[in-house]
């Protein structure tokens, strides 16, 4: 069947460890067709059906140029088996418009992976809120003073802004208080925009562990992002090293807890964030970490993925 991958440019991939370009690989293996477009080629016109200008891509094996495309064809979105949804964060006034044209192709017997009212109900930093149980204490706020008595409460925080990826715009301020005011004036902008702000987890030495949830199952393994240096950061985006793991008992319960309140919403693949055992975040929007997994451990988890991909589509079609 024919699938559409809504994405970053694909000559920006870097393939060797690309969550996206590994489910294009395994669905090309069973035999799908794979289309791929980016976000901005996605239309809707009065009298018609969302429309997406797509090329089919083949994929070559070549490293080093890795795709075959054919020419532009504008297809309606619900023409194809599944429509995969894979444009990397930030999640901005685009990519909220973007939702709203997916949800219309919905509507018009689309297959979205992850849904689109999910992907918009479910903001990476925000979705936790759902979970107090698992997070640890945390403040969101564009409130200086609120993030001054928060800091006094706790002392050591995290403070970062709601819309960032990769580690970007990460601040840690310890016992001394130390630029917290030029922080919290850099990242809530004065007082027009909202942070977060979380107690810190020492427990980040050990690593920032992605956990992965594909149709409400935990993957076995996860990824433990361990800082290097001074840093505080375990994004691999910001020099984290990748340190695959079995998943222990605890993480096992919270994914499990987690997936099974939001798979039935139409999230096919969670990727959680997990210090210690408090949930930092709860990425829906892209994912990744499937390559660094199997190529520490051998478990395939673009497999699983597609292996889920087909069921949901098989779902939508009854």
């Amino acid at each position: 069947m024919k699938l559409l991958f809504i994405a970053d440019p694909l000559g920006h991939f870097k393939i060797y460890k690309d969550t996206t370009f590994a489910m294009m690989r395994e669905a090309a293996r069973r035999g799908h067709e794979l289309w791929a477009c980016e976000p901005r080629h996605v239309s809707w016109q009065s009298g018609g059906r969302v429309t997406a200008v797509a090329r089919e891509i083949t994929l070559t094996g070549d490293p080093d140029d890795w795709y075959a495309a054919g020419g532009d064809t504008p297809l309606a979105l619900a023409d194809f088996g599944a429509v995969v949804m894979r444009k990397d964060p930030p999640f901005d006034s685009e990519y909220f418009y973007a939702t709203h044209l997916l949800e219309q192709a919905e509507r018009e017997g689309a297959c979205v992976i992850n849904s689109a009212r999910s992907l918009r109900d479910h903001p990476e930093k925000l979705a936790v809120m759902e979970f107090p149980q698992h997070v640890p204490p945390t403040l969101v706020s564009r409130d200086a003073q609120a993030i001054r008595r928060f800091h006094a409460e706790h002392g050591d925080i995290i403070l970062k802004p709601l819309d960032g990826m990769g580690g970007l715009g990460i601040f840690r301020v310890g016992p001394d208080g130390l630029n917290l005011g030029s922080i919290t004036e850099t990242l809530n902008r004065q007082g027009t925009q909202t942070v977060m702000v979380q107690r810190y987890v020492p427990e980040i030495v050990h690593g920032d562990k992605r956990i992965l949830i594909i149709d409400g199952e935990p993957v076995p393994y996860v990824l433990a992002r361990i800082p290097q240096g001074s840093e505080i950061r375990g994004n691999l985006a910001a020099g984290g090293k990748g340190v695959a793991q079995p998943l222990a008992a605890r993480d096992r319960e919270i994914a499990t807890d987690i997936g099974a309140r939001l798979a039935p919403r139409g999230l096919l693949l969670i990727g959680l964030d997990i210090i210690g055992d408090r949930v930092t975040e709860i990425n829906v929007t892209s994912p990744t970490c499937f390559q660094e997994i199997q190529q520490q451990t051998g478990f395939d988890v673009a497999q699983m993925f597609v292996d889920a991909l087909e069921r949901a589509i098989g779902r939508s079609r009854v």
